[in-house]
């Protein structure tokens, strides 16, 4: 069963309500997607801490990578570009790197704050291949910018 973006979107909402720490922000978004939905098999964020630098944030699932550069990976491809990164085989994925060997397929969603700055980019990692769709890009860029899009 594939996930239902609006009425994720609407309880998230609804959860984060008056929030405003993007952290606190950050495990709710990622504690309700992990649950949502059982392609996802890691689901978490790294946040930018300057100087091209993505570090561990709050997930769900098995350990992630610390630290990761904006030249490195599908996380880093998304800070760079500031666009979404849809991978269906992560073999195939130049520079792809392998937090766990178990990944096949993996979406990240860049994550923007009212001033257009990137706070942070949204990994979702699937040990299945091809997990991931349109219909996920559209649903996770529009969770996003709900949830942070107002910090």
């Amino acid at each position: 069963m594939q996930v239902d973006y609006d009425e994720l979107k609407t309880r998230l909402v609804a959860l984060c309500a008056g929030e405003n720490d993007a952290v606190a922000l950050m495990a709710s978004v990622a504690c309700e997607v992990f649950h949502a939905d059982a392609r996802f098999d890691w689901v978490g964020f790294y946040r930018n801490v300057g100087e091209r630098t993505l570090k561990i944030g709050p997930y769900q699932g098995g350990h992630g990578c610390l630290t990761i550069l904006f030249d490195k990976g599908v996380c880093g491809a998304a800070a760079t570009s500031g666009q979404t990164q849809l991978v269906p085989d992560v073999e195939a994925f130049a520079g792809h790197i392998a937090c766990a060997s178990t990944t096949r397929s993996e979406i990240v969603v860049p994550v923007f704050n009212a001033a257009g700055e990137l706070l942070s980019v949204f990994d979702i990692d699937s040990d299945q291949p091809d997990a991931f769709d349109a219909d996920d890009q559209v649903g996770l860029e529009a969770l996003m910018q709900a949830v942070f899009g107002a910090l």
